[in-house]
């Protein structure tokens, strides 16, 4: 399982661990439900790292957690994920996910982590392209994607809900990441 570091941040594979941060943060409103309907209980919140964990030994990549290096502090998480999701189209190639902790938005966290993973992907995964969705409505999310170079290339419902499907070319570096 891969460490990574970038100048304020170290990304560490999910552990058993960081239960109780994720649990803390996965309860809070203001971040869950940018995610979900309602936030998540403990027990949720324990399948879900058992599942990141899993994923993780059985793909060799997964959900890293972000801490403030200085501080230690757990900043959210960002993962490359393979989930089979079930909709049209379907997803063919690895799926980023991030979510950031309220306190630490807006301070180009979440940026510095998602280039970094995706620095380990045009590396490590040799995908051609990866992808992601969000919720039409998130306005944060789609101006982050679009700056680490992902492209609208459908809309669909997910679980019941409308979602925006998103693909970044492999090597992708923007203006802003090569400054």
């Amino acid at each position: 399982m891969t460490t990574l570091i970038t100048e304020r941040l170290t990304l560490k594979p999910v552990a058993p661990g960081d239960l109780d941060e994720l649990v803390a943060l996965w309860s809070d409103p203001a971040f869950a439900t940018t995610i979900f309907p309602a936030p998540l209980s403990s027990e949720d919140v324990w399948f879900r790292l058992l599942r990141d964990i899993g994923h993780w030994q059985a793909l060799g990549y997964g959900n890293w957690t972000l801490r403030e290096t200085a501080t230690g502090d757990n900043v959210g998480s960002v993962g490359v994920l393979d989930y089979h999701r079930i909709m049209t189209p379907t997803f063919d190639a690895p799926e980023l996910g991030w979510g950031v902790a309220p306190r630490f938005q807006g301070r180009g966290l979440a940026f510095e982590a998602l280039t970094a993973v995706l620095a380990w992907c045009d590396g490590t995964l040799n995908a051609p392209r990866t992808v992601c969705m969000i919720a039409p409505d998130n306005a944060p999310s789609h101006a982050l994607a679009a700056r680490a170079g992902y492209e609208r290339y459908a809309d669909t419902p997910y679980k019941g809900s409308p979602m925006v499907l998103l693909e970044r070319l492999a090597g992708y570096r923007s203006a802003v990441a090569s400054h």
